[in-house]
């Protein structure tokens, strides 16, 4: 999500403009037309001009600039869609959700509070709030809520997964697992859990993790981190040639995923294959260029190829961006002195 940094700015224009003679939905925020006129926001606006004061669109086109990363904007149309119509607890907790999401502790604590006075039996907001009293650590507070929840619905599988991330943070791996195959349970295919279980079973590194990492993966194609976490359980156990396989997987998925790149660079190092790793590694400055450590292990390969100015060029490129690195210090040192 977008940081809020320019909200104040954009919400200054917007009251001045609100307070002006009546304008258009895409007219309230000058020089955003570009985000009003995307298809996804766009339909919502042509809905808005004909039912100005309908509160409901403003919340729905709060929903579909934050998919465009456009947080302030979005935060506007909440505010508005709040204004206009205080008894919907969604649109308070919406917004409570997003300034936790911007860290804004203490504010996004008064929204959820405010959502569920409106309405006590709101499962969104007890389980936001939830969320964001895990991110402080109040985990019996976080346990309440969720309870809260699963008294009124005991096959929600979102307080389920809730419940074993709580369980998590207080280290009792049992109940956590005991939480999250239950969440499954009541749906199989809840995303969120399923990783979870993949995640404890790899450090466990009992292989029934793979077949939970596939099943992630299925349930959500979109997101890569069930193939790197297969891969990364094949690295871990010395399965180095699957793990390249998946790593090849993951790339095929997401030609910019740049973790899978730099891993497979990392075991093509261990296997000696430098030049294959370089290219690896090159990948990686591409997609991420301030990426230090994919600077400083290009330098190691071309340093174990006797590439002295390459691999001088690549530790000082890393010192640019991690000006801490001491291994990248240490191997300028090492090579100004040659």
């Amino acid at each position: 999500m977008k940081k809020l940094a320019s909200f104040l700015l954009i919400l200054f224009v917007f009251l001045l403009n609100a307070c002006g003679p009546h304008k258009t939905a895409l007219q309230m925020v000058p020089g955003k037309e570009s985000i009003y006129n995307h298809p996804s926001v766009a339909v919502i606006t042509k809905q808005m001009d004909a039912e100005p004061k309908n509160a409901a669109l403003y919340y729905k086109r709060a929903m579909a600039l934050r998919q465009l990363q456009e947080d302030s904007l979005a935060l506007i149309d909440l505010h508005t869609a709040v204004s206009m119509d205080s008894s919907k607890a969604p649109y308070f907790s919406a917004i409570g959700e997003m300034l936790f999401e911007h860290k804004d502790m203490e504010g996004s604590v008064q929204w959820f509070k405010k959502a569920i006075a409106i309405n006590a039996k709101d499962p969104v907001a007890h389980l936001k709030f939830a969320k964001m009293l895990m991110f402080i650590s109040d985990n019996q507070q976080a346990f309440k809520e969720i309870n809260t929840v699963l008294r009124q619905d005991p096959y929600n599988a979102e307080a389920y997964f809730l419940k074993g991330m709580v369980y998590k943070n207080l280290n009792d791996t049992a109940k956590a697992l005991s939480s999250f195959q239950t969440s499954v349970q009541v749906d199989p295919g809840y995303q969120p859990s399923i990783l979870q279980l993949a995640l404890i079973y790899a450090v466990k590194k009992d292989p029934i993790a793979l077949h939970y990492f596939d099943n992630a993966f299925a349930a959500d194609t979109t997101q890569m981190v069930a193939l790197h976490g297969k891969a990364m359980f094949y690295q871990d156990n010395g399965q180095l040639e699957k793990a390249k396989l998946e790593y090849k997987n993951c790339v095929l998925h997401d030609p910019q995923y740049a973790d899978a790149f730099f891993n497979m660079g990392w075991i093509l190092m261990q296997q000696d294959s430098l030049d294959k790793a370089i290219k690896q590694f090159n990948m990686v400055t591409k997609i991420e260029p301030d990426n230090a450590e994919a600077y400083y292990n290009r330098g190691v390969c071309f340093e174990l190829l006797k590439r002295k100015s390459e691999a001088l060029a690549d530790y000082k490129q890393a010192l640019e961006f991690a000006d801490e690195y001491k291994e990248a210090a240490a191997g300028v040192k090492r090579l100004s002195a040659q």
